[in-house]
C-alpha cells in the first residue's frame, strides 16, 4: 500500500519532487517524499501549532511583542503563517515559497488564506528574495528542510548575512535547526559569527529541533524576572507555553543568575 497506506490523503510529483499529505486520528500532515514529517494541522482547529517546534518558533515575541513586517521563508503546510495571520493582525507577513506544489496543497489541504493585505505568498528562491534586501522585516521566520534535512543554499554563512541586512535595526532571525544532527555545532556557529554572537537558542522540550533566535542588535541581556513576567503576559494572550520557552532558554546559552545573556 506504499509509505503511508491507507493514512494517504494526497501524492503529486513535480519538479521539486514529491509531496504527500497523510492523516491519522484528526491530525494531518505534509511530507515531502518521505515519512518525515514537514508540518502537521489539527482538522478540528486548523489555526493551533501542533508540533513543538513551531510553538517554539513563536519565542520571538518575548523579544519582539509587536512585529509589523515578517518575512517567512518556507510555507510548508502553513502552521505558522496561520497562526501569525490569526494572531497578530498588525503584522504583514511575506512568504517566499520555491515549491507550486506545496502553495497548492496548503492552500487546498490546510487551510491557509488567500492572499490579501496581510498575507502575500511568492513562488519564489528564498536564498535568491533575501539577497540585497535592507531593513524590510522586523522578524524573519526561516524553516528550509526537504524531505530529509536542511536545505543547503537557506544554510550559508552568505544567506545568514543577507538576512541580517534584511533585519530592521531591532530585527530578529528566526531558524529551525535540528539539534541532535552532526553539523548543528557548525549551523550554529555559522549564525553567531554573523550576528557577532546575538544569538539565543531556545530547545523544544522534545529532543530534537532547537530554534535559534539571532539578533540585529543585542536585546540587553533581559532580566529573568522581566522574561517571565512576559512569558506569562504572552501565555494569557495566546494560549502557547512562553513560561516553559523561558525556563528551555537556561538550558543551551550564556547566562547568570538574573540575566539572560546575548
Amino acid at each position: 500500500m506504499g509509505l503511508f497506506g491507507s493514512k494517504r490523503l494526497y501524492k503529486s510529483t513535480g519538479m521539486h519532487g514529491q509531496v504527500d499529505v497523510s492523516e491519522e486520528k484528526g491530525i494531518r500532515s505534509l511530507h515531502l517524499g518521505s515519512i518525515t514529517v514537514q508540518s502537521s494541522m489539527k482538522v478540528s482547529a486548523p489555526d493551533e501549532l501542533v508540533l513543538e517546534y513551531t510553538r517554539c518558533m513563536m519565542g520571538f515575541l518575548l523579544f519582539h511583542a509587536d512585529p509589523r513586517q515578517i518575512v517567512t521563508i518556507g510555507l510548508g503546510g502553513g502552521s505558522v503563517v496561520k497562526w501569525i495571520y490569526r494572531y497578530l493582525p498588525n503584522a504583514i507577513n511575506l512568504v517566499v515559497e520555491i515549491n507550486p506544489q506545496i502553495v497548492q496543497v496548503a492552500r487546498a489541504m490546510f487551510c491557509v488564506p488567500s492572499d490579501d493585505d496581510r498575507l502575500q505568498i511568492l513562488l519564489e528562491d528564498g536564498a535568491c528574495y533575501v539577497a540585497g534586501r535592507n531593513e524590510v522585516a522586523d522578524v524573519m521566520l526561516v524553516d528550509g528542510y526537504d524531505g530529509y534535512e536542511i536545505v543547503e543554499q537557506l544554510n550559508t554563512e552568505a544567506f545568514y548575512q543577507h538576512c541580517r541586512d534584511a533585519l530592521t535595526q531591532d530585527g530578529v532571525l528566526v531558524v529551525n535547526l535540528w539539534g541532535n544532527h552532526r553539523l548543528f555545532d557548525t549551523w550554529l556557529q555559522r549564525i553567531e559569527r554573523v550576528f557577532d554572537g546575538h544569538v539565543a537558542c531556545l530547545p523544544a522540550q522534545t529532543k530534537g529541533n532547537v530554534t535559534v533566535l539571532a539578533f540585529k542588535r543585542s536585546p540587553g541581556n533581559p532580566k529573568w524576572t522581566d522574561l517571565r513576567d512576559r512569558a506569562k503576559a504572552l501565555e494569557q494572550q495566546y494560549g502557547l507555553e512562553f513560561p516553559v520557552f523561558v525556563s528551555q532558554l537556561g538550558k543551551l546559552n550564556m547566562h547568570s543568575d538574573k540575566r539572560l545573556l546575548i
